[in-house]
Formats: structure tokens, C-alpha cells, sequence
């Protein structure tokens, strides 16, 4: 890796702290920063400390100076940071109510601004926060707010593998590994542990939840010290580390016959690896679990279920204070596609709902936001609500899997709000899934929200430029569910791309719409995949019609979906509390956008919206290529007004979707037309 890296374009992110231009402005804020003061000393306040003081630096022109002091009336500063604990010992009277470790309070008064912690990780939120507030023009006079995050646990979880590559990655290799060993360039990591803590993420493994052969060593002496200097970095920006273990790891490794959690010698074996791991990282956060899925092996090979499984992990790490989250994305990935019966939807609330209030108080389930596997359109898991005894995360996926790959534009923000703010009805009105996965709806101790990551050592981190605001958008909402995708958007651009309010009202309309864009040209009504098996990129309607995995659209002659209604279907819509049962069990109250996901319907069924399902499909497809070459046409028009290299690079991206959108178009169009026999009413070309 070469050093110019760093000065690539979109290497900074939404930490590029422009030099405020506008005069009156940069008046205003430079009465704060003269100075900044720490109450306090330790890695966590001499990070906020120098973010504080490179942000000001840039922004302003001119660094601050930093001071330190024991009490809050030593010397006059312009910003002064510190823990609640200090600020009270410091003699500061009128502190806020209890801010928990990670809240904080930004305060203005006679020239100072005080940012108060109430632990040292709030205290460089609130630093982060302040920033934030100077790059995207806010008023500090009079400044008054506290913060305190939603999620206890704001994750991100890497698919990094050791030799380099990354499982549904899309931004280059691996951060951390290559040739199976750690190849980690320091300043970038600190970079990107910067990044996340910016927007409050606290935890991150660094591997693939399908742990290879080399992989199932990380949590043994030979990379044990590799592993700790990775957490010491991620420490210092108040980021907690865990692994993805392997389940069979004593078999795999060669040292026991057998992984069944009811031995006492695995049980022994995994205490004894967990007292390794934590004399080499004390503060290590646990253990991230795919076991009984896809091939992974789990408690299932010897007659027991994901509760002893679970358990037994997690009875071995909690003398440590550790968690094992145990993911959900647990189905039969061997079906017979002639079998209609088998629904793999169903899997996970099938497998996990008889458990319920079986697992140990450090066991958090990892349940997909939707029971097939993050598509553009998919209901809302039916375990979020359904779980009342069982601690729970949230999973989303950053990276694009079955949204673009990073080469389309799609603004994932507002499926995510749509997802968290489903109301689940577990507990009457306002039972969302934002609470549920909190903890909060059934007072669950533990609670929050976990995703893949988009990130690679592409210089610009992500890929396409605009993908970033994924990553941020994640972390703004795993702090604020309520926070709205418009909100997040307009910081974004204006963190990365400044302040010129054309630029800002076209990457927001350009992010705002890639949602419905991308929905529009690839799988219609909720039906899902339709893309190349394996690698999943680009249209292939029956790529996965015949095959094991159970990703079916059963379109014919005579119409396309898949019956999940109780009365005639597999009974996947009696997983809902009500009235989302009665809703999606019925044909005439379904919404449109998920009807062929609970239903198989003629062509020629007539949606809310008054159009058949056939003229949907043609309608839409090509609406969404005519929007997606639209969106390529509203980036030219910023020309000028964004860098060139990063210009440059994100049209690139535009205009390969824009191309793409109209293969999609014309590949689902021509198939549904040969199928169904029925033409287009507007008469376009289809082939």
C-alpha cells in the first residue's frame, strides 16, 4: 500500500473538514476554538482531544491549542471536554441527569462549549457530534443538547477472510489479512476505527462468520498477539472486538473427536480458549456464531438444538463478561424444488421460536432483517415480536449484495427506517422492530443492531463514492432509529462533498430516490432474487428456480409467486401477530409490494394501483432504466462542483448501472412476456 493512498479521492469520508469559506461563519466558530481542554487523561479523552483538534485545525485554519487541567475554573478554554464524574469534580454545577456510559451533553455558555461524557466513550461521541455540527453550518451560540444511544450494541461485522478476500465484498481485500496473515497498515486502521466511532458504532469482528480452517486459529496463541493489536487500536476509539469462531473448532483443529455441547471435554476445551483469548484482550466483547447453516457445522450433527449450543458458549466465556451471539440464518439449503411444501421463510422462526427463554442472559440471536436473506423487498422477520424471552440483534447488510454490489446506486436508509419502524404488534400499537431489537419492548437487559459492512481497502473505502453514506447512514441509526433518511443524507453530503446547497439538493434527490430505481428494474412485487446463482450480480430469472436453496418464484403460464397463506400456502403469514396475519393472508389486502411473496396470482390480477401484475413488470422495468440513466444525468450536471477524481469515479459507477438497468430490463420484460403470451398495452420494444 502506497502513501499516497490518503490523499486519494474520498479516503476522508465524512471526516473531510473543510475550511469554512464563508467568513462570517468561520467568525463564529473560531471563538471556540482557541483551545481545547481536557478534565482527564487516558486513550479515549486524547482521542476526542486530537479529533477536536484536527478538526478545528482544518476547518478553521488555525490548530487549537490543548491544555489540561483538574478543575473546571483553572484557566479560561474554548472548548472544554471531560466525564460527568470530572466535570462535578471540577466544580461544574447543573450537569444533566444521568447520561449512561456512552451519552454525552454538548452546552454552550459565555463562550465555552462543554462537551461532558457521561464515560469517556460519550465524551469522544460528543466531540465527534460537535464536529459534525461545525462541518454541516450549525449554530453553536446557545447550544443546549444531550444524546444517549437507542442500541447497547451498534455492531459491524466483517466477511474479511485470512487469505485477502471478502465474502460479498465489493470494495477491494481485506482490511486486516492477506496470504493468511495479518497485513494491517496502522494509520489506515486507525482511519477506519476513527470512521466508526464518528458515528457511534462500539463493536466489529474482523472475520467472516463462515470460519475457515485458518480462521478457527484466531482465538489460539499463534494469532492471539496479532488479534490484540488490532484491539488495542479499535480500543482507543471505544470500539469493543469480537471473532466469528468456528462451532467445530476442537474437531477442526484436531484436538477432540466430537462438538457436542453436552461433553464435558468440549465444554472444557472452549473454557480453556476463552481464558487465552482474555490474558491476551481483557476487554474482549465474544463470540459471533453461524452453526446448523449453509454446510456450517453446529449442535445439530449430535441431536442437540441452537439453546445448547448457545449455552454452552456462552457458560464458557461469561466468567469473562463476554456474549456469544448466536445468528438465526438457519434453514434447509438442500430442498427439492418439486417441494412446495418446504419454505425456507419459515426457518428461522420454526427453529427459534420454540426456544424461546432457553438461552443464557449473555446469548444475543442475530435474526436477518427478512426471513429470506436481505432483498430488495421481503417482509419483516416474524421473530421480531415473536421472541419475548430471548435477548435479540438486529441484522442488516451494508454491503450490496442483492442491492447493487456497489456498482448501482441504493441508498439503503430508508429500507432500514422501513424495517425499524414496522410495528410488530407484539405488545398492542408502537411494538417496532426498533424496540423489539433494543430490548426495551420486553425489557430484555441486552439489545441492538449488527450489519455486514461495505467496506474494503478501496481507497475510498466503499467502492462507489456514494456508497458511503450507507456506512454512515447505519451507524446515525443504530444511535437514532427516529433520525430520518433525509437528515442523515444532507449531513453526509455535506461532511463529504461541503456546503454548496446545489450540490446538496441533487445527491440528495439522486439517494433518495436509488431505492426505488433499483426496486423498479430487478425483481418485481416482492418476489426477490432472479439474479446469477453464486455470486448473485445481475438478472438470471430462473437462476435459482431449480435448484436446493429454496428461492423460489414459481412463475408459469399462467401466473408467478409463492402461496404462504395458512389456507392454502405453507402457513408462513400465521407467523405474525395480528392484523398482519389476517393482511398478508389475504390477496385483497397484501400490500402490493410484497403480493407475489404471499401469493401466486394470475398476470392478470389487478393491484391497488389498478394495473395488472404483468403490466407492473413492463411498466416498471422500464421506467426504472429511463430513472437509472437519470441518475447519470444529474451527476454530470455537478461537474465542477465536486472534485474531480471523485466526480470522476462515481460516474463510472452511473453510468455502468444506467447500462446494466437496461439489461435487466430487457431480460425480466422478455421473459414474463414469453410466458405469460401477454403483450405490452403501451406497445414498446421487448424482445
Amino acid at each position: 500500500m502506497t502513501a499516497t493512498i490518503y490523499n486519494k479521492p474520498g479516503y476522508l469520508a465524512w471526516l473531510n473538514y473543510r475550511f469554512i469559506e464563508d467568513k462570517a461563519s468561520r467568525t463564529s466558530c473560531a471563538r471556540y476554538g482557541s483551545a481545547v481542554t481536557m478534565l482527564g487523561d487516558s486513550p479515549l479523552m486524547e482521542s476526542a482531544a486530537e479529533e477536536l483538534r484536527l478538526g478545528l485545525g482544518q476547518l478553521l485554519g488555525k490548530e487549537p491549542a490543548l491544555g489540561q487541567c483538574s478543575a473546571v475554573g483553572e484557566s479560561p478554554c474554548g472548548i472544554l471536554i471531560g466525564t460527568q464524574a470530572a466535570m462535578i469534580e471540577g466544580g461544574l454545577e447543573e450537569l444533566p441527569a444521568s447520561l449512561g456510559e456512552e451519552g454525552y451533553s454538548l452546552r454552550e455558555a459565555d463562550g465555552v462549549i462543554l462537551v461532558i461524557g457521561g464515560g469517556e466513550r460519550g465524551v469522544l461521541y460528543g466531540a465527534f457530534h460537535l464536529l459534525r455540527l461545525l462541518q454541516t453550518g450549525a449554530e453553536l451560540q446557545g447550544l443546549e443538547l444531550v444524546e444517549q444511544p437507542s442500541n447497547e450494541l451498534r455492531m459491524i461485522n466483517h466477511w474479511d477472510n485470512m487469505d485477502g478476500s471478502v465474502e460479498r465484498g465489493y470494495a477491494g481485500r481485506s482490511l486486516f489479512f492477506d496470504q493468511h496473515e495479518f497485513r494491517v497498515d496502522s494509520r489506515r486502521l486507525k482511519d477506519y476505527a476513527r470512521l466508526l466511532a464518528s458515528i457511534g458504532i462500539n463493536a466489529a469482528t474482523i472475520n467472516n462468520v463462515n470460519v475457515h480452517r485458518v480462521e478457527t486459529e484466531l482465538i489460539r496463541e499463534r494469532f492471539l498477539p496479532e488479534v490484540a493489536n488490532i484491539a488495542a487500536q479499535f480500543r482507543d476509539y471505544g470500539i469493543q472486538l469480537y471473532l466469528s469462531v468456528n462451532y467445530a473448532a476442537p474437531v477442526e483443529l484436531g484436538e477432540l473427536t466430537t462438538a457436542d455441547p453436552l461433553d464435558e471435554s468440549v465444554q472444557a476445551w472452549w473454557s480453556k480458549q476463552c481464558e487465552s483469548v482474555y490474558r491476551h484482550i481483557p476487554d474482549f466483547g465474544g463470540f459471533v456464531v453461524k452453526a446448523d447453516s449453509e454446510f456450517r457445522p453446529g449442535p445439530f450433527t449430535y441431536g442437540r438444538d441452537h439453546a445448547d449450543g448457545a449455552n454452552m458458549l456462552a457458560d464458557a466465556i461469561a466468567p469473562y463478561g463476554g456474549q456469544v451471539i448466536w445468528r438465526c440464518f438457519v434453514y434447509n439449503c438442500l430442498q427439492d424444488w418439486r417441494d412446495r411444501s418446504t419454505d425456507r421463510a419459515r426457518a428461522a422462526y420454526d427453529h427459534f421460536m420454540p426456544l424461546d427463554g432457553r438461552f443464557r442472559d449473555n446469548v444475543l440471536l442475530q435474526i436477518k432483517n427478512g426471513p429470506m436473506d436481505f432483498q430488495v423487498r421481503e417482509p419483516v422477520s416474524p421473530l421480531f415480536g415473536g421472541l419475548e424471552r430471548t435477548q435479540h440483534l438486529l441484522e442488516l447488510q451494508i454491503a450490496q449484495e442483492y442491492t447493487g454490489q456497489q456498482r448501482h446506486l441504493f441508498y439503503l436508509v430508508p429500507q432500514w427506517k422501513r424495517i425499524l419502524d414496522f410495528d410488530t404488534h407484539a405488545r398492542g400499537e408502537g411494538s417496532t422492530v426498533a424496540e423489539s431489537a433494543s430490548g426495551r419492548l420486553f425489557g430484555q437487559r441486552l439489545g441492538g443492531i449488527a450489519a455486514v459492512t461495505n467496506v474494503g481497502n478501496d481507497a475510498n473505502w466503499t467502492g462507489h463514492g456514494l456508497a458511503q453514506a450507507n456506512l454512515y447512514g447505519y451507524g446515525r441509526l443504530t444511535w437514532n432509529p427516529q433520525t430520518t433518511a433525509e437528515q442523515i443524507a444532507s449531513d453526509w453530503i455535506r461532511m463529504t462533498f461541503g456546503a454548496d446547497a446545489e450540490t446538496e439538493r441533487v445527491i440528495s434527490d439522486m439517494l433518495m430516490a436509488s431505492p426505488d430505481i433499483y426496486e423498479s428494474y430487478t425483481a418485481p412485487l416482492g418476489v426477490g432474487w432472479m439474479v446469477n446463482p453464486n455470486h448473485h450480480y445481475g438478472p438470471n430469472v430462473d437462476g435459482y428456480e431449480y435448484d436446493k436453496w429454496g428461492t423460489y418464484h414459481f412463475a408459469d403460464r399462467d401466473g408467478i409467486g409463492v402461496d404462504r397463506t395458512t389456507a392454502t400456502g405453507t402457513g408462513y403469514s400465521g407467523q405474525y401477530h395480528k392484523p398482519w396475519s389476517d393482511i398478508y393472508e389475504s390477496v385483497e389486502q397484501c400490500p402490493d409490494e410484497l403480493l407475489l411473496f404471499f401469493h401466486h396470482v394470475p398476470y392478470t390480477h389487478v393491484l391497488h394501483s389498478g394495473k395488472t401484475v404483468i403490466q407492473h413488470i413492463y411498466d416498471t422495468h422500464f421506467d426504472g432504466a429511463e430513472r437509472a440513466a437519470g441518475l447519470l444525468a444529474q451527476w454530470d450536471a455537478l461537474e465542477g462542483r465536486i472534485e474531480p477524481g471523485l466526480h470522476a469515479g462515481i460516474r463510472e459507477r452511473l453510468a455502468h448501472q444506467a447500462k446494466h438497468a437496461c439489461e435487466w430490463r430487457d431480460q425480466i420484460n422478455t421473459y414474463f412476456l414469453r410466458k405469460s403470451g401477454i403483450a405490452d398495452e403501451r406497445g414498446r420494444t421487448i424482445y
